[in-house]
């Protein structure tokens, strides 16, 4: 009996042995793992300025705006940029320059007429590839409209000129305006008092097919009224300077709607 006791208390105190030395220093895993990545996960302030949005949209418009910011740049630099063209002596026009628009108009009145002209940007014709380029994109173009006037070659200003009186009809031609000349590229008759009959009304023929001497009329007509190849150096170079100006203006604008 006493044997038997004695084997007894053995095995308890060989099963406590193993359980003393086989106890978890951790006995909550997850606690323990908690612990660790604790120290491995970043700290973000909810008070951080740069949110996540604001950095995204940062880093999507920061180049757009620096390309811009060049182009200002470029653009401050160039020599016509805020060149000023004096107007020349015994010009007989009257000068209005919005800034934004790409339209310069000039006014006056001639002996009871009222002659009105529309000075468009600059056609310039530099000789470089991008012109070559230019024209072969509009060859398919010219080839359907087979009346199409052949290109200009040297650079030139596009020009509306309306001469109307106190009543009745008005006289529109489209002109193209080079260093020695002032080419009339097509002509009608408008009735800006009657809308409706305006848009019924016959405007004549193509202005290429009238008798050479009625052609040569038409241009001494409106070279009378001060539309002569004399203005033409004068606009030419304020149109350049106006739209080195605007261009400008246009980058600014697109900086302003760009950056955050």
């Amino acid at each position: 009996m006493a044997s038997l006791v004695r084997r007894a208390a053995s095995r308890l105190v060989g099963s406590c042995s193993k359980r003393r030395f086989s106890v978890n220093p951790f006995p909550d895993q997850s606690l323990a793992a908690h612990g660790r990545l604790r120290y491995l996960t970043p700290c973000v302030s909810r008070n951080n300025p740069f949110s996540t949005s604001a950095r995204k949209k940062a880093s999507s418009t920061d180049p757009l705006l620096r390309v811009i910011e060049a182009e200002i740049g470029f653009a401050e630099q160039a020599d016509d940029y805020d060149r000023i063209e004096e107007t020349p002596s015994g010009f007989p026009f009257k000068m209005e320059d919005k800034p934004g628009s790409k339209v310069v108009t000039l006014t006056r009145d001639y002996q009871g007429e009222s002659v009105v002209v529309e000075v468009h940007m600059t056609n310039l014709v530099t000789g470089d590839k991008g012109d070559d380029e230019e024209s072969e994109e509009e060859e398919g173009e010219e080839e359907e409209h087979e009346d199409k006037p052949e290109k200009p070659k040297q650079s030139n200003v596009p020009l509306l000129v309306t001469l109307s009186k106190k009543m009745g009809p008005s006289l529109e031609f489209r002109c193209t305006a080079f260093p020695d000349k002032i080419v009339i590229k097509d002509m009608w008759v408008t009735f800006p008092d009657d809308p409706s009959k305006d848009e019924l009304a016959y405007e004549g023929p193509s202005f290429r097919v009238l008798n050479e001497k009625l052609r040569k009329a038409f241009h001494r007509y409106i070279e009378i009224r001060g539309i002569t190849p004399g203005m033409i150096n004068f606009l030419h170079e304020y149109m350049i300077n106006k739209d080195s100006k605007e261009h400008l203006l246009w980058l600014k604008t697109l900086k302003n709607f760009v950056k955050p």
